[in-house]
């Protein structure tokens, strides 16, 4: 026996189609209920719902497409052996990534779909992408320890990602949990530039290092080592003077030596949530314990 025709036009029918057909049957309903007046005003709203799932916002997630590509071409420059150039892309992914969330809250377009976007765009060019330029930057010459090395890399980025977005809305938003997959694909980036005053005349010892820092910054994205996310530290409020000199000479110790302090910086950031996880966060959870067991005696 064959089904009948209309369950299985109706089985057939999915996504937009469905949920359009599902809007116009219910309108037939609502008019003979309550009237076409009534119904004419239900459809309009319908619709608008039905348009807005449709939609995106386009700046925020342009802004995030740049990203991406500034990752994918880091990818096709760093198979080229253009390292360089596949770093500078890096940054300037960075760059656009840190702006695509500033300029949705402030123009208030953030949407679930930008969350996800941004996401994925991340993996591209914060996990792939440095993972290809290290491989054919350092990791190809030690073969498959250099494969396994550059995937441990990509794996824990995409792992990092997917904690962040099961977490977004239950974690506190004064820390990461992990290091950012930004920070780490700007620390890799920041060690080829620095390696590059060096990498002639120690070239194994570039090597190592390349070796364990990929693999250390890895799993330091999956680690539970809590980071500053400065998303509370609000730059449109008014600060105390000693924060822009602090600023400038930071710039202008970057400005003197960029290939040096860019580096530095960035291991500052990292050495800043070992020292705040395993030294700061314990002494004050004993001073706490303390405190209570004093007021409770």
């Amino acid at each position: 026996m064959t089904p009948d025709n209309g369950i299985a036009d109706n089985v057939s029918m999915a996504g937009p189609e469905a949920e359009e057909a599902h809007v116009e049957t219910h309108e037939e309903v609502h008019e003979e209920v309550h009237g076409p007046a009534s119904a004419a005003g239900g459809r309009m709203g319908r619709l608008r719902r039905l348009k807005d799932k449709r939609a995106v916002y386009l700046l925020p997630n342009m802004i995030t497409c740049t990203s991406m590509f500034f990752g994918f071409l880091s990818i096709i420059w760093s198979t080229q052996g253009r390292i360089s150039d596949a770093c500078l892309a890096l940054l300037l992914s960075a760059l656009m990534d840190g702006l695509d969330g500033k300029v949705a809250r402030l123009t208030h377009s953030a949407s679930e779909f930008g969350v996800q976007f941004d996401s994925l765009a991340d993996l591209v060019a914060f996990g792939l992408a440095p993972a290809v330029l290290m491989w054919n930057w350092q990791l190809v010459e030690i073969g498959r320890l250099g494969v396994a090395l550059a995937f441990i890399y990509a794996a824990c980025g995409a792992l990092r990602l997917a904690r962040f977005n099961v977490n977004a809305h239950t974690g506190s938003k004064r820390f990461f949990i992990g290091l950012p997959i930004p920070a780490a694909s700007c620390t890799l980036v920041c060690y080829s530039f620095f390696a590059g005053t060096f990498q002639e005349a120690l070239p194994t010892l570039t090597l190592v290092c390349a070796a364990i820092l990929t693999a250390a910054i890895g799993l330091l994205m999956v680690s539970n080592v809590r980071y500053f996310s400065f998303k509370e530290y609000d730059i449109f409020r008014a600060h105390p003077y000693r924060v822009l000199t602090s600023f400038l000479i930071l710039l202008a110790l970057l400005y003197s030596q960029p290939k040096v302090f860019g580096f530095l910086y960035c291991a500052l950031y990292i050495a800043s949530g070992l020292i705040y996880t395993f030294i700061l966060l314990p002494r004050n959870s004993q001073r706490q314990l303390l405190r209570t067991s004093s007021s409770d005696d």
